[in-house]
């Protein structure tokens, strides 16, 4: 069962879901649970157990408060007392006949970014190769089948914009944490933009370009229906003003600033 529950773990992982795990690490006495029951919760199901009853569910409540608020990695250690008499530094007195003790460690656990690279080019493949040593995952979407294909991308998808976000929906867009325009087509990343933002991708947002380029999608985005509050919500220009340059100077901030997003850090 242990094995079933990790690899539903890492598959809610994949769909970018953070991911909430109980694990029983020792108990004496009679217990519902024995040592290594795990339960795990996500945003979107659950899947173990750690024995039910009563533990199961004060574990459960635990979890889901850990789950809700954690923006990186957290843990705990709870020590339960089966009975309502349980007594003991840190021992949570649970009402229960087993009248055993149970240690159950709880921890979050957050997915690593995966970007969707939306064009190709120069800056996408620095990205991509930043990406390595980070283990981050990277896609790649372009309508140019020679810039669709980056070596080590988890997605390739050769398609123009419009046949890439028909194919796509809000939920299905939730497995990339990031999204990037890199285009070399202005028109197309303007497609994409408002394909996006019309969809209501909840994911960081950033597009590559100057503050005028921004200016003018903006304006054909509110033409198109947009909210100023959605266009509020994209980064552009992306990456932190470090002076990039180069691509591989550009890929530093962009993934610099995706990483302080990441851990939470403001400024």
């Amino acid at each position: 069962m242990t094995a079933r529950v990790m690899r539903w773990a890492l598959s809610e992982l994949e769909k970018n879901s953070k991911v909430a795990i109980a694990s029983v690490v020792s108990t004496s006495g009679s217990v519902p649970g024995k040592v290594g029951a795990r339960l795990a919760i996500s945003e979107t199901g659950i899947n173990g157990t750690i024995g039910g009853a009563g533990l199961e569910m004060i574990v459960s409540k635990s979890l889901n408060e850990m789950l809700i608020d954690a923006t990186k990695p957290i843990g705990k250690v709870e020590v339960f007392g089966l009975n309502k008499g349980a007594k003991g530094y840190e021992v949570r007195p649970l009402d229960s006949l087993c009248g055993g003790r149970v240690t159950v460690a709880m921890e979050v656990l957050i997915p690593m970014p995966h970007i969707l690279l939306m064009g190709g080019g120069h800056c996408a493949k620095a990205i991509a190769e930043a990406c390595i040593p980070l283990d981050w995952n990277y896609s790649v979407q372009d309508s140019r089948a020679e810039y669709a294909t980056i070596e080590g991308a988890k997605e390739t998808h050769h398609s123009c914009p419009s046949d890439f976000l028909e194919s796509e929906s809000q939920e299905s867009l939730s497995r990339f944490s990031d999204i990037l325009l890199l285009g070399h087509d202005w028109k197309e990343d303007e497609e994409r933009l408002i394909g996006l933002l019309k969809m209501n991708f909840k994911g960081r947002l950033g597009v590559i370009g100057s503050k005028s380029k921004w200016k003018a999608f903006s304006e054909i985005a509110i033409q198109n229906g947009i909210s100023q509050e959605s266009l509020d919500a994209v980064t552009c220009p992306i990456g932190l003003e470090i002076g990039a340059e180069s691509p591989e100077e550009i890929a530093i901030a962009v993934l610099a600033q995706i990483m302080k997003d990441f851990k939470g850090i403001n400024d």
